[in-house]
């Protein structure tokens, strides 16, 4: 017989919470890690995910909770954290994304823990890069990493004209300092994959694409969602400390 999850905002406040409903096995998975990607990359990266109406019929399954944790760990303050009501299943604690009793121990864990964050939602046109630099070097001024302003400006630079080159669709930008490092993503809404552009002249005033980020950050990658992507990097002071 088929089977479905179904994935519910059920509220916003304090912090995002999706219910899942439905039953997890093995045709499900996939649907369920695209669908988990994309409400963190349109919640700004935190969500704690309500399992108290999800019937596990494949234990395996439960193994898309981690992946998709990990997958988003250097998106800006990306956080999955799971509520469990008490009486729920002792498997939903044998994995490695965080498991709370209730929402209320939910909330406390994620104030404990969230960095701060800014965003900003650009169209794609002539000015969106400038803005989004803008937004950079207020966020490295604010959080006292002035020294990474530099790289974060290129890498987010790169992220925004890819969106407005190739992609062509509006976007989410958003930073968060994190452990001491600072993390920039770019969300649009196109399903084409990012443009690697590859080497260019160095007398080239642009066309070097993404590899400009891996010159700059410590780690970038893209992630794919339902309806588009997330362009991210995470980029580390000490990193600028080697390189100045």
């Amino acid at each position: 017989m088929p089977t479905d999850v179904r994935c519910l905002l059920a509220t916003t406040e304090p912090y995002p919470v999706l219910r899942l409903v439905g039953t997890l096995d093995g045709p499900t998975v996939d649907r369920l890690r695209v669908s988990l990607l994309t409400c963190l990359a349109d919640q700004a990266g935190t969500v704690i995910v309500d399992v108290s109406d999800l019937a596990v019929a494949d234990p395996a399954g439960l193994a898309v909770f981690p992946e998709v944790s990990r997958a988003a760990v250097d998106w800006p303050v990306g956080e999955l954290l799971i509520y469990a009501p008490a009486g729920s299943p002792a498997e939903w604690r044998d994995g490695d994304v965080p498991v709370s009793d209730s929402l209320d121990e939910a909330y406390r864990r994620l104030d404990a823990t969230a960095g701060p964050r800014l965003n900003a939602r650009l169209e794609p046109a002539v000015g969106a890069a400038r803005r989004a630099r803008q937004l950079v070097t207020d966020g490295c001024g604010r959080w006292d990493v002035p020294e990474l302003a530099g790289s974060a400006c290129i890498a987010i630079t790169e992220m925004v004209n890819n969106v407005v080159v190739h992609a062509q669709t509006p976007m989410t930008v958003r930073l968060g300092l994190r452990d001491g490092a600072l993390h920039v993503a770019v969300r649009d809404w196109s399903l084409a994959p990012a443009v690697f552009s590859g080497l260019a002249p160095t007398t080239s005033a642009g066309g070097r694409g993404l590899l400009l980020i891996d010159t700059v950050a410590r780690r970038w990658g893209a992630s794919e969602l339902a309806d588009g992507k997330v362009v991210w990097a995470a980029l580390y002071p000490e990193d600028e400390a080697h390189t100045n």
